[in-house]
């Protein structure tokens, strides 16, 4: 059966959920082959191989810590010689997005980013993306090459699928490029206890109607209860109220929960063309006429600082 190479983001052995994600969609086009690299790399064998990878090709070295990207590209390319794969699948974030196109043009082959979905077609995997600010989905497949794909988080349900996950070296020669960039100093992110923004299963955002970022308290109360993490409008960011991490937007962070909920946002198209494949979403807006109405699942018209309290108190009593 042929396989599919996918590239697994783990932090010291602990793999994160959109390779789990990536793992599904692969199985739909063939044998999972994970290829996981740096500190912790053999430790993720065991959850690899639960989520359905038949193989998982390791490789650590200092290059991987110590410079930025190049490495990575030469060890999954060096994945790609070996296995020969129908597709290879990256996580859509920042790192992952350059890994894949670096590797596109390196093996002179055609690049998707940010898909939503994926199936196989009889000329190879069918992507699924939403495109122009999300007004429209569209169907796509590599034309040259081995197609190599970047899926957002929280396009596919994580599946037990035990497999043999058995461990193989890869040998990577680095390039000359390899040490070109290199990492002079790292400052931990500090910790909020909440899920990373374009990961989490749910969101809770708040826009120019939180009116001040002392209010953003009413927020957080919310998303803590519901387990969530917290996004942010443009208009909130730029006010100072919320970090630019935590913006959701086309020149933010683009989510795709199950969950979103969006609190006094207007939902001008900016903000809509980061949250707009969100599963289901959810407004507060004291405004009738506000755009967001024209998206949502379920709206609430109302004051968010009397509905948004009451809000996190039935949940936390319903949690008990």
């Amino acid at each position: 059966m042929a396989e599919v190479l996918v590239y697994v983001d783990h932090v010291d052995g602990a793999v994160r959920k959109p390779t789990l994600e990536l793992l599904t969609l692969a199985r739909r086009l063939g044998e999972p082959v994970a290829v996981a690299l740096g500190a912790g790399a053999e430790a993720t064998a065991a959850t690899l191989a639960e989520h359905g990878a038949v193989k998982v090709l390791t490789a650590d070295a200092p290059e991987f810590a110590d410079y930025l990207v190049v490495p990575k590209v030469d060890a999954l390319q060096a994945a790609y010689d070996a296995v020969s794969p129908v597709a290879v699948l990256v996580p859509s974030s920042a790192e992952g997005k350059e890994i894949a196109a670096r590797l596109a043009v390196r093996v002179e082959s055609g690049i998707i980013t940010d898909a939503i979905d994926l199936e196989a077609g009889d000329e190879g995997p069918v992507a699924t993306q939403s495109v122009f600010a999300a007004a429209f989905t569209t169907k796509s497949r590599i034309a040259k090459g081995t197609p190599v794909i970047t899926v957002k988080p929280n396009s596919a349900p994580v599946e037990a699928a035990p497999a043999a996950g058995a461990v193989e070296a890869l040998a990577v020669s680095f390039s000359a490029q390899a040490t070109g960039t290199k990492v002079t100093a790292r400052t931990p992110r500090e910790s909020t206890g909440r899920p990373e923004l374009t990961e989490a299963a749910i969101v809770v955002s708040g826009g120019r109607g939180v009116n001040g970022a002392e209010n953003f308290a009413i927020i957080e109360a919310l998303a803590d209860s519901l387990g969530a993490a917290v996004g942010a409008s443009r208009a909130a960011v730029d006010a100072g109220w919320y970090p630019h991490s935590n913006q959701v937007g086309q020149t933010g962070k683009s989510v795709s929960p199950q969950l979103y909920i969006a609190s006094g946002i207007s939902g001008a198209i900016q903000h809509r063309a980061g949250m707009q494949t969100s599963k289901t979403i959810v407004a507060v807006n004291k405004d009738a006429e506000a755009p967001i109405f024209d998206l949502v699942d379920y709206g609430v018209v109302g004051d968010l600082f009397e509905v948004v309290p009451q809000l996190t108190e039935e949940v936390k009593s319903r949690k008990g």
